[in-house]
């Protein structure tokens, strides 16, 4: 079935732009345009896309009030497209706290240097948003059956195991997953905590900063060489990889450029595997929302150390395909929705 897309910008140009990139993609389809937020409101209720992509600043009704009425009309994931700045990726994640979905840079060459590669990327991410997003509104029933196939099914009510260490793995739908399990924990946290969010290296700065001011626990960018501190969470920087090193009673982190091949950066496989050897039978891993499987292998290498594995629900994922990897691999322990997840490690006091 073809993806419906609502473009919503304030430029006639860049409307146009990406309009003739989208349609080039036989799986989808610009149904509508819009120049302001309140166009774009009249514009979903005549043609009901599967998608919309929104610009942040705009005459009449600017995008993160779009977002948030957007939100009250009808289930439509909303793909931001910002600027890479600073102040690009405070307003984008306001956006993210009102209710899109996701985000992309506005300037496509921050995607590829190549034209064609970053074109794909684009309409690639507008598909998979569709599919994923809709295929997370679908019967709970389904995460029954999830389960049920699983080889080893979740032991939701099982005790808890005291960890050494947190780690928690997100992608689409994450910033506001990790601030809904995060700000409930007390700033008596007993264990350090690994952030893993792929995100851009001009955000996770600012994430990290919005997280903290929100948090009773200390919520930092991790920086190459630190120890580990308990109550302490570390987002790994975005556009490198974080890796742990040292030993069960002295931790540090490695913060390293990784290579060109790797998909993500930062990468949820890579950190959990640095961990596994470490100190896996003392290990907590967390896999909430998100696109795609990034995770599964690092989970795998924390479970056959002994570790314990959660995972997020299809009901409160934005996109279920991270924590679906890690129900269908038989790999969880606990399958919760997002509040359960924050009042379960509250409780590991």
């Amino acid at each position: 079935m073809t993806v419906k897309v609502l473009i919503v910008d304030d430029s006639s140009f860049f409307r146009k732009r990406l309009a003739e990139i989208i349609d080039a993609d036989p799986r989808l389809e610009v149904v509508a345009t819009a120049n302001n937020g309140e166009e774009a409101l009249k514009q979903l209720q005549i043609h009901k896309p599967d998608v919309v992509t929104m610009d942040l600043e705009m005459p009449v009704m600017d995008g993160i009030t779009a977002v948030r009425k957007i939100k009250s009309l009808r289930a439509t994931p909303v793909l931001m497209l910002s600027t890479w700045t600073t102040e690009g990726a405070k307003t984008t994640l306001d956006a993210l706290e009102a209710g899109a979905t996701d985000f992309l840079p506005k300037r496509f060459e921050d995607l590829s240097s190549d034209r064609s590669e970053a074109q794909r990327k684009l309409c690639q991410r507008v598909y998979q948003l569709a599919n994923g997003f809709h295929a997370s509104l679908q019967t709970p029933l389904q995460q029954d059956i999830v389960t049920q196939t699983a080889t080893a099914p979740a032991r939701n009510n099982a005790p808890i195991n005291k960890p050494d260490l947190v780690l928690i793995g997100t992608s689409t739908g994450g910033p506001v997953a990790l601030q809904k399990v995060l700000t409930v924990l007390p700033a008596s946290f007993p264990c350090p905590i690994l952030l893993v969010q792929h995100m851009p290296a001009s955000f996770t700065p600012s994430f990290a900063e919005r997280l903290d001011a929100q948090c009773q626990i200390h919520v930092k960018q991790a920086v190459n060489g630190e120890s580990l501190q308990a109550g302490t969470a570390y987002l790994a920087p975005g556009g490198q990889q974080m890796l742990l090193k040292g030993r069960p009673q002295r931790l540090y982190l490695s913060i390293e450029d990784g290579h060109d091949a790797q998909t993500y950066k930062p990468c949820v496989d890579l950190t959990f595997n640095s961990v596994a050897p470490i100190c896996g039978d003392k290990t907590l891993a967390i896999i909430l929302t998100g696109m795609g499987s990034d995770g599964k292998e690092g989970c795998q290498s924390i479970k056959n150390k002994g570790g314990e594995i959660w995972a997020q629900d299809q009901a409160t994922s934005t996109i279920y395909g991270m924590p679906m990897a890690i129900a269908k691999a038989g790999l969880a322990d606990k399958i919760l929705d997002l509040t359960s997840i924050g009042r379960q490690l509250g409780e590991l006091l």
